[in-house]
Order: C-alpha cells, then sequence, then structure tokens
C-alpha cells in the first residue's frame, strides 16, 4: 500500500485519494465509508461501516481484559469504565444465559 502513497503527500494519513483532481489528498470521510462499504458487499459481508471497527476492538480490549472494565476503559482510550461495561460487558451476559438455556434444553 505505501508504494502507492503519492510521495507529495503533505500529510500523515492512510486513505489518500489515487487518482483525479484531489490525488494525493486525504479521503474524506464520506469517502471512506462509501469505500467500506463497497468492500463488504464486494466480500458478501453486506454494508460495513466504521463504527464496526469501534465496537469489534472494543469487544477485543474487553475480552483481553478478562472483562476488567477499568483495565479495557485504560487500554482503549475511554473515558467511562461504567460505559465500557455497559457496551462491551453485555455481551457476555447474553452468551452465558443463552448458554444457560440450551445447556438446560439438553
Amino acid at each position: 500500500m505505501t508504494t502507492e502513497y503519492p510521495p507529495n503527500a503533505q500529510h500523515g494519513m492512510l486513505l489518500v485519494n489515487l487518482t483525479g483532481p484531489t490525488v494525493g489528498l486525504p479521503r474524506t470521510t464520506d469517502s471512506a465509508r462509501k469505500l467500506l462499504k463497497r468492500a463488504g458487499y464486494r466480500l458478501d459481508l453486506g454494508p460495513v461501516w466504521p463504527h464496526m471497527f469501534r465496537h469489534r476492538f472494543g469487544s477485543a480490549v474487553f475480552d483481553a481484559a478478562d472483562g476488567n472494565a477499568l483495565i479495557a476503559r485504560d487500554a482503549g482510550g475511554w473515558a467511562s469504565a461504567q460505559t465500557v461495561e455497559e457496551v462491551y460487558g453485555h455481551v457476555d451476559v447474553h452468551v452465558t444465559a443463552l448458554n444457560t438455556v440450551w445447556r438446560e434444553q439438553s
């Protein structure tokens, strides 16, 4: 990817326009969203949005911290451990509840 990066770019952005009148300039937020959306459809994933990456990262950090919201808060750069637990901690609760129900029905 770095071999295609315009050598005259005066910024540290990763996603840049490689063609057209704005070659070498950073992509706009909207164009980055459209790029991800198109890539998602090409891979048969459906639409992919940038915020999905934040949630995936948040879940991975929370899991790596063994559910410790304070560690996850610091590692992920969030301001509130409570928010981390509310947003990313609920996944384990639902999985645990489902596993409990499924085992009882077996």
